[in-house]
């Protein structure tokens, strides 16, 4: 697949800093790739954000990149990738679940040019409710309902494991409730269940990127330099996790795992080259991995 980079950044910033809305795109060969803002959640920077790094010098790696030391912009930003006549989505965002300022997804598609009707596939990453609430609205009813979703077996088999939702802390149940929310009833023939490593549409290579979730996984459409490989959250917020790939989220699920992935992809990618879009990166969610001192570093297009 010959790379023909085509950057066309269509990204307004809210005037808040609240909310990112638009959408950014590239094209790569024969395939149109969207990066489109669900919307953007500011978050008071605690410590507990990074689990094993000390504020100040979390404060610190903020700063030397001109960022807000005392809160967080927090994009989430699904992906659709259009190629052969048929749109794929990655990650579903919220749909009318989420937080003020998140929710957007259709809106910006539309914006830019996409029905969101015409969704032929999602693919999931993980089922965090972030990534898996935009699939099923506040009432009930499907958000695609014609297209299939690809969810990684392993998600599947933690999510809806009743032993290990009744074993959970109460505090972490909810996640397992969520999953239930949006899969209870889900038309079997529109659900397919794949095992990270597989090749997916006989177009995409699942990456199996186990810790942030015990089923979480990466999409790579193309090879090489050539190639778009959508990392969902192995690094979360690049300007923490990039720059620092031992440190910890809070959100990762297995830390010891989640950073044995994310030193993998994040060296894999540096080495390769190609682009790479992140759930949680800076708009416009879009670029590339290089080595740089102790760690990585995304730098975006724009």
């Amino acid at each position: 697949m010959g790379a023909s980079w085509v950057f066309s950044p269509v990204w307004a910033q809210g005037a808040t800093g609240r909310a990112n809305e638009g959408f950014a795109k590239v094209s790569l060969g024969g395939a149109d790739i969207y990066a489109f803002s669900d919307g953007t959640v500011k978050r008071p920077l605690e410590a507990a954000f990074v689990r094993n790094a000390p504020l100040d010098a979390v404060q610190a790696t903020l700063a030397a990149q001109d960022l807000p030391i005392d809160h967080i912009e927090v994009p989430y930003t699904p992906f659709v990738i259009v190629t052969g006549g048929r749109h794929y989505l990655i990650d579903a965002g919220f749909a009318d679940n989420g937080p003020a300022g998140t929710g957007l997804l259709h809106e910006n598609m539309r914006k830019a040019g996409l029905d969101p009707a015409s969704i032929d596939v999602v693919l999931m990453s993980h089922l965090h409710g972030d990534h898996i609430n935009g699939l099923r609205r506040k009432d009930g009813s499907l958000v695609y309902p014609q297209a299939k979703i690809y969810i990684p077996q392993p998600e599947l088999d933690h999510w809806l494991d009743a032993q290990r939702m009744e074993a959970a802390p109460e505090a972490a149940r909810g996640g397992f409730r969520n999953v239930r929310r949006v899969l209870d009833g889900y038309p079997e023939d529109r659900i397919v269940r794949f095992a990270p490593g597989d090749r997916l549409e006989g177009l995409f290579d699942s990456i199996a990127c186990f810790g942030h979730s015990p089923g979480h996984t990466a999409f790579a459409l193309g090879s090489g330099a050539d190639s778009f490989t959508y990392l969902g959250d192995v690094a979360h917020y690049p300007a923490l996790f990039v720059t620092n790939p031992d440190w910890q989220v809070q959100f990762d699920m297995n830390a010891d795992a989640a950073r044995e992935s994310r030193h993998a992809m994040l060296k894999r990618m540096s080495e390769q080259g190609g682009l790479v879009g992140g759930y949680h990166f800076p708009s416009p969610s879009l670029g590339r991995i290089t080595a740089g001192g102790s760690g990585y570093a995304f730098e975006g297009h724009g």
